[in-house]
């Protein structure tokens, strides 16, 4: 059955959400804008504001919710998820105070899905309750996100592991109490078959950072993510997460619905970037008359709804898409789940771009300069077409997926839909029906 309706107990859940993030969450996005910020566990802003608002989050049975009842969580499919992080996204501490932040959220369905009793015991656990924050380490300086690029290894010497190389833009790596690192195992395999995942601990000898990476418009050498080297650095063999060789495996269990959560919060910040513009229409008039009154401008504003719409149906559609794969098992449906995620996160930089340039443009120097958020929200469509993989890389997965069941035509020069072909055939079908007639058009 088709249904486009929320649970009335989930939607009053929903409403208490919106409430809460706009009326305690958003003062601190203004007074605490770094990106480090959310990130330092041992600040007053955390200790003394953040922890009180995440009590009342366990309050409501909100915490962590993209885990299970077992963990703490609330075992939310990813179509709940989706209308959850839509509101999370209009702020950058809300996903901190929910305990859904990435790389933490990521790190944790890791853990969860993979790692043993006691790798839980000692980091799910206090990554869970916020105690900490951590760092998955998987993108290197000269392959990038592509791991058939990657050169960081790690070789087995007696009981444990020794890593050597190096990984780039690890985030919040400053702050981390531990860093989750994908490298290779056996180089003589393909990647998908030869990588592997460790746990190395805050303060391991042989890693260390070799420079902090920020955003553009922060200072150089400074940032929350971190150029990272491995020299020598031995880890016990018990930090394996999984089995030798099933790092790809692991990584796409964090990345599926991590890729899925940022699209629902873009259209967080979406949406708050057409308020702002719609505010701005309404106040506002140039030649003497309503800025309203300029078609080009009302058109800037449909476009943006517009966009908004359907790429949320999208989202959530592809959301349904990885429920029903979860519910059924079925490997078609997994499958499909698979080219919606894809076709989500090539599509969700785009959305960003198109509707915050329209917000700063009708905004004029106002809209560029730092006295609004919409640049630095401008700012997360580039970076979004490159995180968790390129915009391109997606594109392909979809193309490959959709070509996998594409059947040739018979006639490979006019293909099946050549009108004279069909007409003869239509012709020969119909000719005892319709009798001279049918072979007269």
């Amino acid at each position: 059955m088709w249904d486009f309706s929320t649970d009335p107990d989930y939607q009053a859940k929903l409403d208490w959400v919106a409430r809460f993030v706009q009326e305690e969450i958003e003062p601190i996005d203004v007074l605490y804008p770094g990106t480090a910020d959310p990130y330092d566990r041992e600040s007053k802003v955390f200790l003394d504001v953040v922890r009180p608002l995440q009590d009342q989050v366990r309050e409501q049975g909100l915490w962590a919710a993209h885990l299970p009842p077992s963990l703490g969580g609330m075992g939310m499919g990813q179509v709940r998820l989706g209308l959850l992080n839509e509101i999370l996204g209009r702020s950058q501490w809300a996903p901190m105070v929910f305990g859904t932040q990435a790389p933490d959220s990521g790190n944790a369905e890791i853990l969860a899905h993979y790692g043993t009793a006691e790798q839980r015991a000692e980091y799910l656990e206090p990554l869970l309750d916020g105690r900490i924050v951590s760092t998955y380490a998987m993108t290197e300086p000269q392959g990038g996100a592509d791991p058939g690029g990657f050169t960081c290894r790690a070789v087995r010497d007696g009981d444990g592991w020794v890593i050597n190389g190096e990984k780039w833009f690890a985030s919040n790596y400053p702050h981390a109490a531990f860093v989750i690192a994908m490298v290779i195992t056996d180089p003589d395999v393909p990647v998908h078959r030869g990588s592997s995942m460790f746990i190395v601990p805050r303060g391991t000898p042989g890693m260390e950072m070799v420079r902090g990476t920020g955003l553009s418009g922060e200072p150089v050498g400074e940032g929350v993510h971190g150029y990272l080297r491995f020299t020598d650095c031995r880890v016990p063999a018990e930090n394996l997460l999984g089995e030798p060789g099933t790092g790809f495996t692991i990584a796409q269990t964090r990345l599926g619905g991590g890729r899925l959560h940022h699209a629902m919060r873009t259209i967080g910040q979406c949406r708050r970037a057409m308020e702002m513009m719609t505010e701005r229409i309404a106040s506002r008039t140039t030649r003497g008359e309503p800025l309203s009154r300029q078609q080009t401008v009302r058109h800037a504003l449909a476009d943006s709804w517009i966009q908004i719409e359907q790429f949320r149906l999208q989202v959530l559609h592809a959301a349904w898409q990885v429920d029903q794969s979860v519910e059924t098992g079925d490997p078609d449906h997994k499958r499909a789940a698979r080219l919606h995620i894809s076709a989500v996160k090539a599509a969700t930089p785009r959305l960003l771009v198109d509707v915050i340039y329209r917000a700063v443009h009708l905004h004029g120097a106002l809209g560029v300069s730092n006295e609004l958020p919409l640049m630095r929200m401008w700012q997360g469509g580039p970076v979004l077409g490159v995180a968790d993989g390129p915009t391109e890389a997606h594109k392909d997965v979809v193309a490959r997926l959709l070509l996998k069941d594409a059947v040739p035509a018979e006639d490979p020069l006019f293909g099946s839909e050549h009108i004279p072909t069909r007409l003869a055939a239509a012709r020969e079908k119909l000719a005892g029906t319709l009798g001279e007639a049918a072979g007269a058009r």
